[in-house]
């Protein structure tokens, strides 16, 4: 499987998990523990590099606490999530099941 697929998938993933927490955020520990139940085990440094790549497009917003990163899902992110919008180099949602 491609580079870019997994990174596409794993873009996917980080922004449907943001979309399902009250707040619309989580650290970069707790993404990387999602994409691993998810069969993307990556370091951290590699999920902090698609999480810079989500607020390069618009998608989400981070802070920097300690040695933490929080991502905020912003509403860029709800639009690709929800379908009604698409980010280049971010994984189509599947349509809903019927």
């Amino acid at each position: 499987m491609g580079r870019d697929i997994i990174r596409e998938d794993a873009r996917l993933i980080i922004l449907r998990e943001l979309h399902t927490q009250t707040n619309y955020a989580l650290n970069d520990n707790l993404l990387q523990q999602t994409l691993e139940l998810f069969g993307i085990a990556r370091s951290r440094d590699w999920v902090r590099e698609e999480l810079n790549y989500l607020s390069n497009v618009g998608a989400i917003s981070k802070t920097a606490i300690g040695s933490v990163v929080v991502a905020t899902l912003e509403p860029k992110g709800v639009e690709h999530v929800e379908r009604r919008l698409v980010i280049e180099g971010v994984k189509r949602p599947s349509p809903p099941e019927r």
